[in-house]
């Protein structure tokens, strides 16, 4: 299995060929291929998600596209062998889903219950469900920190074009 986390940093991966080669070469062999947050942009980058269903953290997903990716809003993505998340928080619940996929339910639900994962769904923990002011004030945030990371997506991803 391989899992490429997320990060600001993504986007400079997503320019590293040894990086995207290593990936490609493991894959290859690899029963899973996975990433949580913009980790999906590096397997993106690396050829590993064109044609695929992936997930992203919300601000960063709609890059998926460029590289022939579907970028998909749920908390964890599985299409085929890929097993994607979105933002950060959705790495346990894409931690519970690897454990579903390699071991099954009573597996998950018993480390589930063993580290007493019991979540209560709160509002505003995506632009669905956050007050207008707040998705305002944590875009214009994002955005002011995506600046020159765009244009390295953009670059990577005119190879795909």
């Amino acid at each position: 299995m391989i899992c490429v986390p997320g990060g600001f940093s993504c986007s400079e991966l997503m320019e590293d060929e040894a990086v995207l080669s290593w990936l490609r070469d493991q894959a290859d062999a690899a029963r899973y291929v996975t990433s949580v947050c913009t980790g999906s942009l590096v397997l993106a980058a690396a050829g590993l998600l064109k044609g695929y269903k992936a997930g992203c953290h919300w601000a960063w997903g709609a890059h998926l596209s460029k590289f022939g990716a579907e970028f998909t809003h749920e908390r964890v993505v599985i299409d085929r062998n890929r097993i994607t998340a979105g933002g950060v928080t959705a790495g346990i619940d894409f931690g519970f889903r690897v454990i579903r996929e390699r071991h099954g339910p009573d597996f998950e639900d018993a480390v589930r219950l063993g580290i007493e994962y019991n979540p209560e769904a709160q509002p505003g923990g995506v632009p669905e469900t956050a007050r207008p002011e707040i998705v305002a004030k944590v875009k214009a945030v994002t955005s002011e920190r995506m600046g020159s990371r765009i244009e390295q997506i953009d670059r990577v991803a005119a190879r795909f074009a």
